[in-house]
């Protein structure tokens, strides 16, 4: 889809914005709003004078609005809030947050009709009658990726803070407020084509995520030959098994091993993590949560399998591919039979084997949940021959990189997507294009290539 230029652009002054249409004009962004009105956070619910308090939470980033899922209510009273009210087609930025990739300045349109006032976290602003404000949604958006807030960011004790005063006083480049109510009409359309493509892919990469478990599950349960006779395991949670494996209680053929680093080792530092299992913590934090010294963590030899106590009923619990140290706080297995460790690994990350775990484990409440190895080593696991393990294993490793390969084709496509979503924007709020003709087709229905070339 190709779209028209404008007849004639100028020069616009601002030098990331170059040139704009010849009828277009060039100002401040103060210009387009009521002033930025400050939230507040209030005191605890009182039941009298109760109200929603918009907090960056609930900014809905990938669509620019504000999500209804967790509305946070806060006592403020009449004479507090009255100034701070916020109604339909008001925007909200974010004054304060932030984080380590994210930028604060994240501006959203509020489109609801009840009472609510903005946090302390977030301002108020309000488009002035002569702009349309879903194209300033579209406007701030734009500035947003393309960080022009960054000079007014504020780094304090770890938050970013945004000097809005000093972010309004930018410029941006403005059509008519009837150019600007058609320039939203058609992103409206246009972005939410592809939002229901990104949508497509999305879930398509929910349901590789859940096929790719529920093989898992069957193979290290069930085995690969579907004519094999079945035997009634004896054990709920895994129903039958083939009539040729054992069942055998975890201690049967794990220990728990405790062997101290020395001190002053220079040993690779391990954590497992609920996603992706054992990793050197160096590769995924590198900044932050870094042991001052690895003296007295337990040995950790490739092959051993490490459960997180805590977080093993949520996945944390893995093979490790690697020599090395990790947490006291963790349990180390190691195997007193000859068999395969990714087995059991894929086992042991199963969605089935997690709730037996969440089964077995101690504490007063959810999150305080502990497996010890007392009670891990009572879990019946199947048990059948190495080969058999092996072969499992390497069946499980060939299905896991024809889902990666369908994952990671899903993944490249919402990068696209999202690339082709902002720079339409782009284009559109800065003139690059001229839409001013743009009437909806009388078919909506969106295009299946980018689906269709995954499946």
């Amino acid at each position: 889809m190709s779209f028209p230029n404008y007849p004639a652009y100028k020069d616009s002054g601002v030098e990331w914005l170059g040139e704009v249409p010849q009828n277009w004009s060039v100002y401040s962004l103060k210009r387009t709003v009521d002033g930025c009105v400050n939230g507040l956070w209030g005191d605890e619910p009182d039941g009298e004078n109760d109200i929603a308090v918009i907090r960056v939470a609930d900014f809905e980033r990938s669509f620019s609005t504000v999500g209804l899922d967790k509305l946070t209510y806060r006592s403020i009273t009449p004479k507090e809030r009255q100034s701070r009210l916020i109604k339909s087609g008001d925007l909200l930025i974010e004054k304060s947050g932030g984080g380590e990739k994210t930028l604060v300045g994240c501006v959203v349109l509020f489109t609801h009709e009840f009472d609510a006032i903005t946090s302390n976290f977030v301002a108020r602003m309000r488009p002035l009658a002569e702009f349309d404000s879903q194209f300033l949604c579209y406007a701030f958006g734009n500035l947003y990726q393309g960080r022009v807030n960054y000079p007014s960011v504020k780094q304090v004790t770890g938050i970013q803070n945004l000097d809005a005063e000093s972010y309004l006083q930018e410029r941006f480049c403005f059509p008519t407020r009837v150019e600007q109510t058609q320039i939203a009409r058609f992103l409206d359309h246009e972005t939410a084509r592809i939002d229901a493509l990104i949508e497509e892919q999305q879930r398509l990469i929910e349901l590789l995520k859940e096929k790719r478990q529920a093989v898992i599950s069957h193979a290290v349960t069930k085995g690969l030959d579907p004519s094999v006779p079945m035997k009634d395991s004896g054990v709920e949670w895994l129903g039958e098994v083939p009539q040729h494996w054992e069942v055998l209680a975890t201690k049967r053929f794990f220990r728990m091993v405790t062997d101290p680093a020395p001190d002053d080792n220079d040993f690779e530092l391990l954590s497992v993590y609920t996603e992706i299992g054992v990793r050197p913590r160096k590769d995924l934090e590198q900044k932050g949560n870094k042991a001052s010294t690895t003296d007295g963590y337990w040995r950790v030899k490739r092959g051993d399998i490490i459960v997180n106590k805590l977080l093993a009923w949520m996945g944390a619990v893995g093979y490790s591919d690697y020599d090395g140290v990790t947490s006291p706080a963790y349990d180390i297995l190691r195997p007193t039979r000859c068999l395969s460790p990714k087995f059991y690994h894929y086992i042991f990350r199963g969605k089935p084997a997690q709730q037996e775990f969440k089964r077995w484990s101690r504490g007063i409440m959810e999150m305080r949940l502990r497996l010890y190895f007392d009670e891990l080593g009572r879990i019946s696991m199947p048990f059948p021959s190495l080969v058999e393990q092996e072969e499992i294993v390497d069946f499980i490793e060939m299905m896991e990189d024809k889902f990666d390969s369908l994952s990671q084709i899903a993944s490249e496509q919402i990068r696209l997507l999202s690339e082709r979503r902002s720079a339409l924007i782009s284009a559109a709020v800065t003139g690059k294009i001229d839409v001013r003709g743009w009437q909806p087709p009388a078919s909506t229905q969106a295009p299946e290539s980018a689906v269709a070339e995954v499946v």
